[in-house]
């Protein structure tokens, strides 16, 4: 009987001591995936993330485009405002059928890589009936004299998107000089000669003021005045 519950109070401890141990085992791990990694778990990423990119699609104010011009626009396809929103501003002026004497004009003075290359700018585009105010003896003469006609066309050019709402007051250009639009609303004119016809068109690095004059530097020496007649 001794032996029997010699061997019987054996098992007993030794069931203890396994339920010990199995015990210590189990707090063990819990301890383990306490908050080591909470802190971290949170912080990369978390609440603030990557800073937005700005300045380069909202600047240039979107919205509408505005005026009695934007009518004679291609509705789709090539020239129109959805086209020239996906394309550089030379590009984008070179496939407006308005605009096919200024193209010409920004390929001669060699600019359609700075133009399309610039970033966030304003440009006043003259349109085909602008240049026909010039009278083809000037427009020729102009052409002809590339360090003129990079003047005349970069005067045309401000560094900046100009939206409606700030488009009002004086600017300085790509040419150096300072020109200065007039009005409000959907009425603007520049340099009190030129009318805005179409306003507010979008392109991939600019924004576009279609004009019905050409606009001659203020100090612009021996250049064709291609001003209104």
């Amino acid at each position: 009987m001794r032996v029997f519950r010699t061997a019987g109070l054996a098992v007993t401890v030794a069931a203890m001591a396994l339920a010990m141990a199995a015990c210590g085992s189990d707090t063990s791990p819990s301890t383990a995936l306490q908050p080591t990694g909470g802190a971290t778990a949170t912080s990369p990423g978390g609440a603030t993330g990557s800073p937005q990119p700005t300045g380069t699609n909202t600047a240039g104010g979107g919205g509408q485009v505005f005026g009695p011009g934007c009518s004679s626009l291609p509705s789709s396809g090539a020239g129109s405002v959805s086209s020239m929103a996906n394309q550089p501003v030379a590009t984008a002026v070179a496939s407006n059928p308005q605009l096919s004497t200024l193209a010409n004009a920004i390929k001669t003075a060699g600019l359609t890589d700075t133009l399309n290359n610039a970033q966030n700018i304003t440009v006043f585009a003259p349109t085909n009936d602008a240049f026909n105010k010039v009278g083809q003896s000037q427009l020729n003469a102009l052409l002809a004299n590339k360090q003129q006609l990079t003047q005349t066309l970069e005067y045309h050019v401000v560094p900046q998107r100009l939206s409606p709402q700030n488009l009002a007051g004086t600017h300085r250009t790509m040419e150096g000089q300072n020109l200065t639009v007039t009005g409000s609303g959907e009425d603007f004119t520049v340099n009190n000669t030129a009318s805005v016809v179409c306003g507010n068109i979008q392109t991939r690095n600019a924004t576009v003021y279609l004009i019905d004059s050409v606009l001659t530097p203020p100090s612009s020496g021996n250049t064709p005045s291609p001003g209104a007649s």
